[in-house]
C-alpha cells in the first residue's frame, strides 16, 4: 500500500477497481476504552470490545443515546483520545504504527464552532493547510470554497458570516488536506431546517465526489434520509449494524387506520379477527405486519359490515421505531454515568 493516503478530490475518487484502494475506509477491532476513576469517580468503561467496519464511499450514520460511546470513538479515529486496547484503521493505515497517514486520511468536523472570527475563511483554510503542511502549491482553497457554497464570502472576515455560513466553513477546513474520510459530529445540531437541508446536500455532494462520511446524530429523521448504512451503539456496544433498508425492514409493523362516517358503539364483531383498537368514536386502529398483507381482508369485512369509510392512513417503521426497540432500557442497570464518552483523555 502507499506511503501516503490518496487525495479525496471534488473530482471524486479513482474507481474502485484501482488497485490499492482498500475495501473499508475504516476498520475497528475489539476497540475499548476505560477512563480511570477520578477523584471519587469510578472507572467509566466507554467503549467495549467495539468490532465496526465503514465501507470506501459510505454515507455511515453512528447514533446512539447520550453516554453511549459515540464521542469516545470519533475521539480515537481523531488522535484525541487514547484508546485502552484494540486496533483501529483509516484508510487501511493502522493507528498505532501508521499515525501520520492515518491522521492524514480523515478530517473531523466537531460540533462546536472554532473559528477565529479576525481572519477570513481564505485564510482560515490556508493556515489550516499549512498546519497539515500541505505544500502551497497543491493547496485547493478557492475550489473548497466554492465546492461549500462560501465562493464570495472567501475575503469576508469570519465574524461576518451566518451560523450556516460558518458551519459550511467548518466543513471546508476539515477538507484542507483532500481527506478520504471525513467525520461530522452531530453537524446540524441546534439549526433551522433550512440550513439543515442546505448542509444535507453538501454532504451528499461531497459524498459524491468520492469522500466516506461517517455522520454522528440526534436526529434519526436525519440518519435515514442521508445514510446508505447505519451503526447503533449503546452502553460501549454496537448493537446494530446494517443497510438502512435492511434495518428498517427488521421491524415491519405497519397500521392502519379507517375513519368512519357515523359513531361506532364499539368495535363490529365482523372485524375482530384483526383486533382493532378504537381510538375514537368513528376510528378504528389496525396494527399488522407488512409481510401479512391483511388490509384486502380488512376492507372487504368493513364493507360486509355495512360501514362506509370516509378516509384512511397508514404508517409504516421508520429509524425511530428501530432506535428505541434496540435501545430500551438504555440506563437501566448500566450503573454508567450518561457522559461516560467525555471524560478526559488518557
Amino acid at each position: 500500500m502507499n506511503s501516503e493516503p490518496p487525495k479525496a478530490t471534488m473530482d471524486g475518487l479513482p474507481p474502485a477497481a484501482i488497485e490499492g484502494l482498500p475495501e473499508q475506509a475504516v476498520s475497528v477491532k475489539g476497540l475499548t476504552k476505560t477512563y480511570k476513576a477520578a477523584g471519587k469517580a469510578p472507572a467509566k468503561l466507554a467503549l467495549d470490545d467495539v468490532d465496526l467496519d465503514i465501507p470506501r464511499g459510505s454515507l455511515f450514520g453512528l447514533l446512539g443515546p447520550n453516554g453511549a460511546g459515540k464521542s469516545t470513538l470519533i475521539n480515537i479515529l481523531a488522535g484525541l483520545v487514547n484508546k485502552t486496547a484494540g486496533a483501529a484503521a483509516i484508510w487501511g493505515f493502522d493507528l498505532d504504527r501508521e499515525t501520520r497517514q492515518a491522521r492524514s486520511a480523515i478530517g473531523v468536523v466537531p460540533q462546536e464552532l472554532n473559528i477565529d472570527p479576525f481572519f477570513t475563511p481564505f485564510e482560515l483554510l490556508e493556515l489550516q493547510a499549512g498546519l497539515y503542511g500541505v505544500p502551497p502549491a497543491e493547496r485547493r482553497s478557492h475550489d473548497i470554497l466554492a465546492a461549500m457554497g462560501l465562493a464570495d464570502k472567501g475575503d469576508a472576515y469570519a465574524r461576518t458570516l451566518s451560523g450556516g455560513m460558518r458551519r459550511r466553513l467548518m466543513v471546508a477546513k476539515a477538507m484542507v488536506h483532500q481527506p478520504p474520510v471525513l467525520v461530522l459530529d452531530e453537524p446540524t445540531a441546534g439549526v433551522d431546517i433550512e440550513l439543515r437541508q442546505q448542509l444535507w446536500a453538501n454532504v451528499r455532494e461531497l459524498n459524491r465526489a468520492g469522500t466516506t462520511v461517517l455522520l454522528t446524530t440526534h436526529y434519526l429523521e436525519e440518519a435515514e434520509e442521508l445514510c446508505d448504512r447505519i451503526a447503533i451503539i449503546n452502553h460501549g456496544k454496537v448493537i446494530a449494524c446494517d443497510r438502512t433498508e435492511s434495518l428498517l425492514a427488521r421491524l415491519d409493523n405497519k397500521a392502519l387506520t379507517l375513519i368512519f362516517d357515523r359513531d361506532l358503539p364499539g368495535v363490529p364483531e365482523v372485524l375482530n379477527p384483526f383486533a382493532p383498537e378504537q381510538t375514537g368514536a368513528r376510528r378504528l386502529l389496525f396494527r399488522y405486519h407488512a409481510s401479512d398483507s391483511p388490509v384486502p381482508q380488512i376492507l372487504d369485512a368493513v364493507c360486509g359490515a355495512g360501514l362506509s369509510v370516509i378516509d384512511m392512513s397508514t404508517e409504516e417503521t421508520d429509524l425511530e421505531d428501530i432506535f428505541l426497540q434496540l435501545t430500551r432500557g438504555a440506563h437501566e442497570g448500566s450503573g454508567r454515568s450518561e457522559d461516560g464518552d467525555k471524560g478526559a483523555a488518557a
